[in-house]
C-alpha cells in the first residue's frame, strides 16, 4: 500500500521538484492543494497510483506539467492548455497589468490580442473590462479551439476570435489598444530543443535570426488599426527592450516605454499611436 506522503516522496526524488508532483497527484485525485493538508496518510488506490505513476513517467521525460493535466493557471483564471497552444507564463501577466492600466475601468472599449494562443491576455482582460469589445486572432486553428473553448467555460463568451496572420483579419477595424505577446526568440537559440520549450509549439516561441521577425511586422502594421492615442503593448525577451523601443520610435509611436518583470528584466514595451 502506498499513502499520499509516501507517494509524493517518491515522485519527488525522481522529478526533482516537490510542487511538480503535487500538481500531478491533485490531478490524479481531482483535488485541490488544501486537501493534502488533512489527508497525507490516505492511502491510494490502485487506480489513482497507476494513473499517478504514469502522469510522473512523462514529466520524468520531460513533457511540461501543464501539458500532462491540461490546466494552467493565469490571472485568475484556469485555462485549458494543449501542445497546439503556447503555456501561459506568471511574466505576462504584466502586459494584462500594463493593458488593463490604458483601459476605462467601466467604459466601452476596443481591444484586440494578436497571436492569442490560449485566449490567456484576452480572457483576463475580458473579465476584468466587461464592457470592453475584445478581438483575438491567430494563425492556429488548434489554438483558436482552445481558446474559445476556455472563453465557453469560464462564461467570456463575448469574446471574437478570429483566424489569421496577426493584422490579416482585422481589415478596416480600430481599437483602443493592441496587445500581443508573440513569438520572440532567436530561431537557432539552443534553447528551444531544451526543456519545456521542446513541447511548444515552434510557431508560437521563435521569429527569425534576431527573434523580432514577428514584433518588427506587429510594429508596422498596428497603426493602420490604432485610434489615434490607442496603444500597442508587447511582451518581449529581456534583452531586447532596446531594440523593440527603437523600433516603436522609428515606427512614430510616442510616449515608448519599457517595463521590467519582477526580477527587474525588460519584459513588455509600447508606444502610443
Amino acid at each position: 500500500m502506498v499513502d499520499v506522503r509516501g507517494a509524493l516522496a517518491a515522485a519527488t526524488q525522481r522529478l526533482g521538484e516537490r510542487i511538480d508532483a503535487e500538481a500531478l497527484l491533485l490531478h490524479a485525485l481531482d483535488k485541490p492543494r488544501a486537501w493534502l493538508i488533512a489527508h497525507d496518510t490516505d492511502v491510494l488506490d490502485d487506480a489513482t497510483r497507476a494513473a499517478f505513476e504514469a502522469m510522473v513517467a512523462r514529466r520524468e521525460a520531460g513533457e511540461p506539467v501543464a501539458y500532462i493535466t491540461g490546466r494552467r493557471g493565469f490571472w485568475s483564471l484556469e485555462l485549458d492548455v494543449t501542445p497546439a497552444t503556447l503555456i501561459p507564463r506568471p511574466e505576462t501577466e504584466l502586459l494584462v497589468e500594463l493593458a488593463l492600466e490604458r483601459l476605462p475601468s467601466d467604459g466601452v472599449c476596443r481591444v484586440v490580442d494578436l497571436g492569442t494562443g490560449s485566449g490567456a491576455i484576452a480572457l483576463a482582460i475580458a473579465k476584468e473590462r466587461p464592457r470592453a469589445e475584445v478581438a483575438a486572432v491567430d494563425l492556429s486553428v488548434d489554438a483558436l479551439a482552445v481558446a474559445r473553448g476556455n472563453a465557453q467555460r469560464l462564461g467570456l463568451g463575448r469574446v471574437r476570435f478570429l483566424h489569421g496572420t496577426w493584422m490579416t483579419p482585422l481589415s478596416g477595424e480600430r481599437f483602443d489598444l493592441v496587445v500581443s505577446n508573440p513569438p520572440y526568440i532567436e530561431s537557432a537559440d539552443p534553447h528551444l530543443g531544451e526543456g519545456d520549450l521542446r513541447y511548444e509549439p515552434a510557431t508560437a516561441l521563435a521569429s527569425g535570426a534576431d527573434g523580432l521577425d514577428a514584433i518588427r511586422e506587429i510594429v508596422t502594421g498596428a497603426p493602420d488599426h490604432l485610434v489615434r492615442g490607442g496603444w500597442l503593448l508587447l511582451e518581449h525577451g529581456w534583452d531586447q527592450g532596446a531594440p523593440v523601443r527603437a523600433l516603436l520610435e522609428q515606427a512614430g509611436y510616442a510616449d515608448v516605454f519599457t517595463a521590467t518583470d519582477l526580477e527587474g528584466r525588460d519584459r513588455v514595451s509600447g508606444g502610443r499611436r
